[in-house]
């Protein structure tokens, strides 16, 4: 038995399709299928139901491919010590963050990242906050970027900054009228358009909702902030949008009125999670300090947590 001959296996349950999982490994089909059934016939066990137009694991295929997976992640966090080792500034680092900040983060943080750490590639993925959690703990990814709370003590919390909420009306609202910074009172009596379920900003303007005694707005949920931002400029409703969402090069809407809100204002606090056993984790407060520096003039950076010898 050898490590490739798990990633086959792995890959064959992921993709359930020996065509796909020899491409997903860079092997021809046949390379894959005789490789699987040599690794069968050393374990004595069948591994995988090799029926016309679908593939099924057995019983004792599944138990042996979770076995695969923590052997593979295993065998990764030893190859990425070594590297870290001899140069900790090279490698593949894999960053998970949710959709309602990514878009709008990245375009700040990214250019300086690549300036400070040059041989360093950064493969950014976009998920739900559930997702990015559990690739996290799958060694899917190496770094989630993800808002408070999230309670997990297999991960280490670094905070990064807080961002404060804005309120979004049409330009030709009544609020919009006025510079004066509104107070969650300000939404009631109003159509308040929120997104769908599984975006933890929903959770998070449901909050301030609930400040102001009202609930969204029934028959409506968008699937992203650029949708919300369109609605409100067709004055179907108003909303709250992210500090970050609402900076360039994100271009301005001159049917949306932007609103602060008093101080506290309504916010949401960002911090960096990965693996406390991560191969990165000497690396990973420098480029914590990278994104509090970059987006320093548009949200409340967080001081980093010390470290303690």
């Amino acid at each position: 038995m050898n490590l490739r001959d798990l990633q086959y296996l792995v890959a064959v349950a992921d993709h359930r399709h020996f065509g796909r999982a020899a491409e997903d490994c860079f092997v021809s089909q046949p390379t894959l299928s005789t490789q699987l059934k040599k690794l069968e016939i050393e374990l004595g066990v069948e591994l995988v139901e090799r029926n016309r137009g679908h593939i099924l694991l057995t019983d004792a295929g599944e138990r042996i491919v979770e076995r695969a997976r923590s052997v593979l992640r295993e065998t990764d966090q030893i190859r990425s010590i070594a590297r870290q080792a001899s140069d900790p500034e090279t490698g593949t680092l894999r960053i998970g963050l949710f959709p309602t900040l990514a878009p709008y983060l990245l375009p700040h943080v990214v250019p300086g990242l690549h300036a400070r750490f040059p041989r360093l590639e950064l493969l950014l993925v976009e998920e739900k906050t559930e997702v990015v959690h559990q690739q996290l703990i799958t060694g899917a990814l190496d770094v989630g970027i993800l808002a408070l709370p999230v309670h997990d003590d297999r991960l280490h919390v670094e905070s990064l900054f807080t961002e404060d909420f804005v309120l979004a009306v049409p330009s030709g609202h009544p609020l919009a009228a006025s510079s004066d910074p509104v107070t969650p009172l300000a939404l009631a009596g109003e159509n308040v358009l929120l997104l769908e379920e599984g975006h933890c900003l929903r959770d998070q303007a449901l909050a301030v909702c609930s400040l102001a005694g009202v609930d969204e707005r029934s028959g409506f949920r968008a699937t992203s902030l650029e949708t919300l931002r369109q609605m409100v400029a067709a004055g179907v409703g108003v909303t709250l949008l992210p500090r970050l969402a609402v900076q360039s090069p994100v271009p301005e809407s001159p049917d949306v009125a932007l609103l602060p809100f008093e101080d506290p204002a309504p916010h949401r606090q960002i911090a960096m999670f990965w693996r406390v056993t991560s191969g990165y984790r000497d690396l990973l407060p420098q480029i914590a300090e990278e994104i509090r520096r970059a987006t320093s003039d548009m949200v409340t950076p967080a001081a980093p947590i010390p470290t303690i010898a």
